[in-house]
This record gives C-alpha cells, structure tokens and sequence, in this order.
C-alpha cells in the first residue's frame, strides 16, 4: 500500500516523524499543563561542554579570534559623552571552517548522527547553518541535503539566499529551493521521511548546546586578557539559538554578572511568510520578523520543543534599522580591515550606540561575525533592494520606512539602538503559552516554569494570567 504523502497526512505524522529523525522523545519532557523540564532536554545531548569543545576541535571549530576594535572604540567616544565609550570586542566567528558560528551547532548534530548511525542529516534552514551543516557533513562522510526557502512567486531569489545555496552546494550537500511559504515544512518532513536522515534542526539540544562553547569561550578568554568578565554580550538575535547557546555558556563559565543583549533588525510591517513582501527586505535573518516571533513562542520551530528559548536569558532587547547595519558594513571593513556579513553587523551597530551609555573602563562584546560572499555583499543587497522599488537614501535612519526605503546615516551619531520594552514580550509569551495549550487554568509548576522562561517574576506571571482570567490552581 502506497504512503499518503499529502500535506495534511504529512503534517499529521509531524511528531513521529520528528521522534525518528532526532533520537529524542520529546513526551518524556512534559507536564499535564504549560510546562516542560527544559533543563532534562537538555541533558538529553549527552555531552558535557568539554566533550563538545573535544568534538569541535577535532574538526577545526571554535578557539576563534577575540579581536579588539581600537578604531570603533575611538569613534564611540568621539560621539559619547566625556569619561563614556566602552571598548568594543568582537569574537570572529568568520574563522570557523563553514564561516560562521553556526558550525559549532552543526559540529555536535552531525558528530551525534554518525555516531547513531544516520547515512544522511537534513536542515531547512534558508541560512549560514545549511553552510555548517554540508561542511560538517562532509568531514564526516555524510550525506546532507539542505531546505532552502530562497524564491517568490515569480522565481526571484535574493542574493543573500542565493550566495549561501552556492556555498552548501560546494561542500556537496544536495540544496532544494523552495519558494515562500507552507511548502517548506511540508517538503522537510516530507525528505525526513524519504530518507530516513538525522533532522540536524537549529532547534535541537545538540544545535544550542553547540553554541554554549562559544559563551565559555567569551569568558575564559576575557579573564586571561583582561582579568575580568565583559560588563555586556550583544546577540544578534533572530531564532534564539544564539542567544541561548552564548548566555548558557557564559552561566557555566560564571559569569553571572555579564548583561545579555539580542539585537534585531528592525522589519516592522514585513511578514515573512508573504509572497510580496519577501523580497522587499534586505536581510534573511536577525531581524524582527524571527526575533521577536521566536522569543515570543519558541516553540514554532521544527521540533516539539525548541532548545532556544532566548527569554530565558535576555536581560535587554534593541533594534537597528537597515541602514544602519548596512553603513556599519563598510565601517568596519573601511576602519578596522575587517570584511564581514550583515549578521554580526546587526550587533556591532547596536554596540556603537550602546558604547556610548558605558563607561570608558568597561567592555562590550559582539560574540559573533560571518563570511561574507558574492550575494551577501551590501552593493547586490542594495542593487536588488532598488530593482524591488527600495529607495536608497543618506539621511536619519529613524525615517526609515520598512518595504519602502533604506536610509544610511548621514552620520555616524545618527546610529541608534531603540528599545524593544521586555514586558510586552514577555506579556505575548505568556499569552502564547495559554493559547497554544489550550489551557483555562495552571497550576503552581506552569508558573514557576513560566517565570523561569520568560525570565520574569512569579507575581509578573500571575497578574498576566489573571487578566487572560486563567484560573490558577
């Protein structure tokens, strides 16, 4: 009898699907109600963090470059006021051998597949994760095949996209192109399927736990230099994991006193999902339109339970506009010698301005930059942003309108980091939780799991239940 391979069957073996394609029984994890033992999944990797620095190291990941920003640091406190300016670090995550930090995620899924006996991995990922994962897979002689949403309707790719399907497609994985929307899903559990391969998701325990390297890394390397922790870490934020895996890592390390900032860019009023609207932006990934979907319900990802769960540690959300990453681009390629991509440019932009709220004794850290390439150059994005109607205009970003223009300052000063208020976050989370479990009362465990995950207080929990008029156990 042949398989029903249509949408609705499809998607209907969702979590049967998932359980054989990660080795992970995500049901062991749950309660009655809202909440799960995150800290248990976690566990579930089965590596301690010295393990996974072992398996990375044995394929040339992680121990990147700390580098200081002298010139960067000169311009903050050119613009700050006196006795303001903190010195800027990045961590050049560029080093990795797939060009960014994600090859820590993919080095312990992959390592964890072989040594489970997949022949194949697969991700959906439109991103420099497909990158890690091919170049993961490739060390270890395995078969990878990468989901790429990449088109619109009329078959127009952007040039970000693009670039990374060319280099997935170099360390041999097999890339499908998708055009946006619920295709993308469909066809991924449709592969896992077909194939039987490992789902080397973003999502998994093994993808965040990867990352905690990088945060311990950040610390250890801090103490040696400086004989103290940076004073904050900024995150470029979009599905979490980032975030997580880095904060995660600086907890093991103990650094306890660091701040925690995700940075987004700023697509208000652009849905991701939208056929128009897909190419009417200028980034693929770290901005809002995963940011703040992401932190307000992690557990829309391609597993059961998302191991990125960025409100657990965020102490501050900021936002950049378009322009801004785009100017920071060419500053620190023009005042530094550094050629890197957008991504960890999003968070450099956002470190130029809060430098300038800091002291000049203390330490900001961009714990992450990328390759860059042919398509994620800002001349194409800019030239493809024109040929969709963007006007590319100098000015205040502030006047920036998303989908319509892309304003680069017209000075440095300009450069803002605008607060996303966490409350409201942290509001939406818990109007999430209540939604999508279909919940009309919680018990004393869903608050305290609650107030742990969006990083809030068990009073805060308690006054945004009582005004969804959830009854509490």
């Amino acid at each position: 009898m042949n398989k029903d391979y249509s949408y609705s069957a499809v998607m209907g073996r969702r979590s049967e699907t998932m359980k054989k394609a990660v080795g992970i029984d995500y049901s062991i994890f749950e309660s009655k109600g809202i909440a799960f033992d995150y800290e248990k999944m976690m566990e579930k990797t089965g590596y301690t963090l010295q393990e996974m620095q072992k398996i990375q190291g044995q394929t040339g990941v992680g121990n990147t470059p700390l580098l200081e920003m002298k010139n960067l640091t000169a311009l903050a406190r050119k613009l700050a006021p006196e006795g303001k300016g903190a010195r800027i670090f990045i961590k050049d995550e560029a080093a990795n051998p797939s060009g960014s930090f994600k090859a820590r995620r993919a080095a312990n899924a992959v390592y964890h597949a072989k040594k489970l006996g997949y022949k194949g991995v697969i991700a959906a990922t439109s991103g420099n994760y497909g990158a890690a994962v091919a170049s993961q897979a490739a060390m270890h002689g395995l078969k990878c095949i990468i989901v790429q949403e990449c088109y619109d309707s009329t078959g127009k790719g952007q040039p970000e996209i693009i670039e990374k399907a060319r280099k997935c497609e170099a360390f041999g994985a097999e890339v499908i192109q998708l055009t946006v929307g619920p295709e993308l899903f469909y066809t991924f559990l449709k592969l896992l399927e077909e194939t039987g391969y490992f789902n080397a998701s973003l999502y998994t325990p093994f993808g965040i736990a990867g990352v905690e390297t990088l945060g311990y890394e950040l610390a250890m390397e801090f103490r040696e230099r400086e004989g103290k922790d940076p004073e904050v870490v900024i995150c470029t934020n979009a599905g979490g994991g980032n975030l997580t895996g880095t904060a995660r890592g600086l907890e093991k390390a103990g650094a306890k006193n660091t701040q925690i900032v995700g940075a987004s860019v700023n697509l208000k009023g652009l849905h991701m999902a939208s056929d128009s609207q897909f190419n009417k932006k200028s980034f693929t990934t770290g901005h809002t339109g995963f940011g703040i979907p992401f932190a307000t319900w992690p557990d829309r990802s391609d597993v059961p339970r998302s191991a990125a769960r960025p409100l657990r540690y965020m102490d501050r959300y900021v936002i950049v506009n378009q322009g801004e990453v785009f100017y920071m681009t060419e500053a620190l390629a023009q005042i530094e010698g550094l050629e890197r991509g957008p991504a960890g440019n999003t968070a450099l932009a956002a470190a130029l301005a809060l430098a300038q709220e800091m002291n000049e004794d203390e330490i900001i850290v961009v714990q992450e930059t990328e390759y860059t390439g042919a398509g994620k150059h800002i001349q194409p994005q800019l030239t493809f942003a024109r040929e969709n109607g963007i006007k590319i205009l100098f000015g205040n970003p502030d006047e920036e309108i998303q989908g319509e223009n892309i304003i680069l300052p017209s000075h440095p000063s300009l450069i803002k980091a605008r607060e996303v208020e966490m409350e409201k976050l942290r509001t939406s989370y818990i109007k999430n939780c209540v939604t999508f479990n279909e919940v009309k009362s919680v018990s004393k465990e869903d608050i305290e799991f609650l107030a742990v995950d969006c990083k809030a207080t068990v009073e805060f929990v308690e006054g945004v239940l009582k005004e969804l008029g959830v009854n509490i156990i």
